[in-house]
C-alpha cells in the first residue's frame, strides 16, 4: 500500500502581495514531495496567478472585510459563513497537514475552517501593522511570521517570529549587457526604474509621462507601467516602457541606479536587497489603510529611501528629492549593505515542514 501523500493548503488573495510568496513556495513544496492545494476566491487576482500553475485550485465564497459601517457588511457575514463551509469541505477532502496564509479577505474563512478542524495555521504578514484579515486570523494562528521586526510589537510574543523579506536569488542574476539590450540604453547616463505594481499606479504613470522631456534630460527611464497602461506615441530614446516584466526584471534592476515606486513591502525589499536607493510615493490614505505610508516611513528612518506624498508629486519636488538621493547615494547603499535578515522560499518550506514533523 502506497503511503498517503502529504498535502498542505495555501491561501491568500485580493492583491499580488497576498499571492506572490505562495507562488514561490509552490515548487519548493513539490520538490519535497508535498502537494500544495490552493483555496482562493472565484474572481480574485489569486485565481489568475495560481491558475497559471499546475496545482489544484478551489474556489470558496468570501466577503469583503470593511472598516466602516455598510449594509454590505450584513450580506458578507453570510458569504464568510459559506466560505467557512466551503473550506471545511476541501480541508476534509484533501486531509491537509496545515494551512499557510498570506492574508487578504479570502483567507479568513479558510483559517476559521482550519481552526474548527484542529488543523494548524501559519500566517505570514508583510506589512508593518497587520491588515484586518490577519488581525482576525492571527487570533487562531499557530504561528505568525513577519517581514518587519517592528511588526512584532503588534503581535503576541509567544507566537510571532521575525523572518524578514523573501530573498529571490534570481533577482541577483541580472546582466548589464542584457539590460542595455532590452532597453537600448547605455552606461553614459544614469538609469531610473519606475515601478507602480502589476496594475500600475495612475498618478505615478501620469507624472512620468507629463514630465518626460524634463526628466530625460538627465536620466534614462525604465517605466514598468502596469498591464493595460502602455501608451503609444512616446518616442523618446531615453524612455522605455514595459507593461509587466518577469524574467527581464533582474537585468533591468542590474542597470538601474535608483528606483521609484509605491511602497508595498515586496517591492521595496526587492529594491533594498538589490541595493537600489529609492524614492517612495506611498498609496495615499484615501485609497488604503495606510500600510504603504508606514512602510515608506520605516524605510526612510532606516536610511534606505526618500518619500514624496502622492498629492505632493510635482516636478520641482521630484527633482529636489532626486538631488538629495544622488548626494547621499554612497551612504544609502552602505546602509543597505548592512541589512541583515531575509529568507529563501525553500528555507520557509523546510521550517514549516520541520515544525509539522515535530508536532
Amino acid at each position: 500500500m502506497e503511503p498517503k501523500k502529504r498535502k498542505v493548503v495555501l491561501t491568500g488573495g485580493g492583491t499580488v502581495g497576498h499571492v506572490m510568496l505562495n507562488k514561490l513556495l509552490i515548487p519548493c513544496f513539490i520538490n519535497r514531495g508535498v502537494e500544495p492545494v490552493y483555496l482562493g476566491s472565484k474572481k480574485g487576482i489569486e485565481k489568475e496567478i495560481i491558475g497559471a500553475t499546475s496545482i489544484k485550485y478551489y474556489n470558496i465564497s468570501s466577503g469583503k472585510l470593511r472598516r466602516y459601517l455598510s449594509a454590505e457588511n450584513f450580506k458578507d457575514v453570510f458569504k464568510v459563513m459559506r466560505g467557512i463551509s466551503d473550506a471545511r469541505k476541501v480541508l476534509k477532502k484533501e486531509q491537509v497537514e496545515f494551512v499557510f496564509s498570506k492574508g487578504g479577505f479570502v483567507s479568513v474563512p479558510v483559517v476559521l475552517a482550519a481552526k474548527s478542524l484542529g488543523i494548524p495555521v501559519y500566517i505570514h504578514e508583510s506589512d508593518i501593522t497587520p491588515g484586518l484579515a490577519n488581525r482576525i486570523a492571527g487570533k487562531f494562528a499557530t504561528k505568525i511570521y513577519v517581514t518587519f521586526k517592528k511588526t512584532l510589537e503588534y503581535l503576541p510574543s509567544g507566537k510571532s517570529e521575525y523572518l524578514g523579506p523573501v530573498i529571490r536569488d534570481e533577482l541577483k542574476r541580472g546582466y548589464k549587457d542584457i539590460g542595455y539590450e532590452l532597453t537600448g540604453f547605455n552606461a553614459e547616463k544614469p538609469i531610473m526604474i519606475v515601478m507602480g505594481g502589476s496594475l500600475g499606479a495612475r498618478s505615478i504613470n501620469n507624472f512620468i509621462r507629463d514630465n518626460l522631456e524634463a526628466l530625460t534630460k538627465e536620466w534614462q527611464i525604465i517605466h514598468l507601467c502596469g498591464r493595460g497602461n502602455y501608451q503609444e506615441g512616446l518616442d523618446n530614446p531615453n524612455y522605455r516602457q514595459f507593461e509587466f516584466v518577469k524574467k527581464e526584471l533582474p537585468h533591468l534592476l542590474k542597470i538601474s541606479d535608483i528606483a521609484v515606486g509605491r511602497s508595498g513591502s515586496n517591492a521595496i525589499y526587492e529594491f533594498l536587497l538589490n541595493e537600489k536607493p529609492m524614492i517612495l510615493i506611498p498609496l495615499p490614505l484615501s485609497q488604503s489603510r495606510g500600510d504603504q505610508v508606514e512602510n515608506a516611513e520605516y524605510f526612510k528612518e532606516k536610511g534606505y529611501a526618500e518619500i514624496i506624498q502622492d498629492d505632493a508629486l510635482d516636478l520641482e519636488t521630484f527633482q529636489t528629492t532626486l538631488s538629495r538621493i544622488e548626494g547621499n547615494k554612497e551612504s544609502i547603499v552602505e546602509c543597505m549593505k548592512n541589512f541583515e535578515g531575509g529568507f529563501r522560499p525553500e528555507s520557509l518550506v523546510d521550517l514549516l515542514l520541520g515544525k509539522e514533523g515535530n508536532r
